[in-house]
């Protein structure tokens, strides 16, 4: 049986127009609040009283977002970025075991300054990309994956350390084929390279993204068209790799060339292959554990910087999961 717990929260000297952005308009801020750390706040004038298991959480977070309205009204996105940042705190505020505290988290150069990891094992992941040659970023969705390997290959060319970006996904949909898309090779595969597009945008600006594609200096591949290449000079990323055969596995693999650094990134709780094929992201762990330069990477629901709701669903999915699997064993 659980114990609720309830804490305290006043602010003095009372600024109302501090309060109004903490709270954002029709309490939407503290909504936020209570739904991502699964709390109740309760509100009259500058008090508050936060009940639930997290209760101390959620006031570091009010104390947090209180400090920063003084200067700027609260986005929902700073509210969540907060939350995200706090996960890493026990329930009862104590900071988590030492070895995920970083202090040396690497910041990217990007056209966002503020790049970093917001976890530790974002941190960490960061730090890995840097240091080898492949990285395998393995893990649920939100967790940082695709956007800091963006973010890692923005940052190689800013220090001109590489020449080129190429972004490489698997063309593997809901039935859905490259040849049914109309258009060039480059429209038949943009669908399936948004996200990358999007990271990039964000992290280059849309204008200068545009110049580099013009220049051959960020190049879209679709994976089927890697056989046969040698990527010298390069960072070269492999989204969504969990839909990936083994044999595309390897035969990305083996396209890298001097000078080049490769992201592997993917989900293996959401492979969309056929049910007789295999997934090359689960393979390749096996196989290549042992081999020094390759790094493999692996994030958890805590890790989730989206709406506090993702990580609720990825971990409500994995225990569904973990009581199937057990129901099937018996």
């Amino acid at each position: 049986m659980t114990t609720s717990h309830a804490e305290p929260l006043s602010f003095n000297p009372v600024d109302n127009e501090r309060l109004a952005r903490l709270c954002g308009p029709l309490d939407e801020n503290l909504k936020q609040i209570e739904t991502g750390l699964d709390v109740t706040v309760q509100r009259r004038g500058e008090s508050f009283r936060v009940q639930g298991e997290q209760a101390k959480t959620a006031v570091e977070a009010l104390t947090r977002l209180y400090l920063l309205a003084e200067k700027q009204e609260l986005s929902i996105d700073d509210v969540q970025l907060c939350l995200v940042e706090l996960r890493r705190h026990a329930p009862n505020g104590a900071t988590a075991a030492a070895e995920d505290e970083d202090e040396d988290a690497p910041v990217l150069v990007t056209r966002r300054g503020d790049l970093r990891g917001r976890t530790p094992r974002q941190s960490r992941y960061i730090k890995a990309i840097q240091q080898h040659d492949i990285t395998f970023g393995i893990g649920p969705a939100g967790t940082g994956k695709t956007y800091l390997a963006v973010g890692c290959a923005v940052d190689a060319m800013e220090r001109d350390t590489v020449k080129r970006i190429v972004l490489v996904r698997p063309a593997v949909e809901a039935g859905e084929k490259l040849g049914f898309l109309p258009g060039d090779l480059a429209q038949k595969v943009d669908p399936y390279l948004r996200p990358l597009y999007d990271a990039l945008y964000d992290l280059m600006g849309f204008d200068r993204v545009t110049r580099l594609f013009e220049k051959n200096l960020i190049e879209i591949a679709p994976l089927a068209y890697m056989r046969g290449r040698t990527l010298n000079n390069a960072f070269i990323i492999l989204d969504e790799a969990q839909n990936t055969t083994p044999e595309q596995m390897k035969m990305f693999l083996t396209r890298i060339g001097f000078g080049s650094r490769a992201v592997i990134t993917g989900d293996v709780t959401q492979i969309d292959l056929a049910r007789h094929q295999k997934s090359g992201l689960v393979e390749v762990e096996r196989i290549l554990d042992k081999v020094r330069g390759i790094h493999f990477h692996h994030f958890q629901s805590d890790d989730v910087v989206r709406h506090p709701l993702v990580q609720k669903i990825v971990d409500a999915y994995d225990q569904y999961q973990s009581k199937q699997d057990e129901k099937s064993q018996a």
